[in-house]
């Protein structure tokens, strides 16, 4: 944390531990060591290790990106919010069409827990499934949860 916010986390995973940036989208990354964690990640915000010599050999680099990150927050320097349009599938389309509570139960989540369900639709390649996962989901969305929470 510095000013109040925090600028990176760290984590440890099976195959590697990591350096996470909080608002990524700021930094200039011209050493080109950020990565994106992943298909769906907007800005590329980590640095990945796989040993532990490597923080030694990056250390330098580490500090300039922690001193830059640092700058912003002193600055009150925040990324602008970038709106992705998702496309919902077409039997989530279907099912709010057919289904009033949960039509508003769904738009009533938040932009994050909304992504998470239309990912997760997405990502599966048959009709059926998709069907099956949005009745499977029914509750959790009236609760108000995401995809991926308990």
């Amino acid at each position: 944390m510095h000013g109040g916010r925090n600028i990176v986390i760290m984590g440890a995973f099976r195959k590697d531990f990591r350096l996470t940036f909080f608002n990524a989208a700021l930094l200039k990354d011209q050493e080109h060591v950020l990565e994106r964690q992943g298909a769906n990640t907007q800005h590329p915000d980590m640095i990945r290790f796989t040993a532990n010599h490597q923080v030694a050999e990056m250390e330098a680099i580490i500090t300039t990106y922690l001193k830059e990150a640092m700058g912003y927050v002193e600055a009150g320097i925040k990324p602008e919010k970038e709106q992705r349009d998702l496309d919902l599938p077409d039997e989530l389309i279907e099912a709010l069409d057919a289904d009033s509570e949960l039509a508003e139960a769904f738009h009533a989540l938040t932009p994050g827990r909304k992504k998470s369900y239309i990912i997760n639709l997405n990502s599966a390649k048959k009709s059926e499934t998709r069907i099956a996962r949005i009745a499977k989901f029914r509750g959790k969305i009236l609760s108000g949860k995401g995809a991926t929470e308990r």
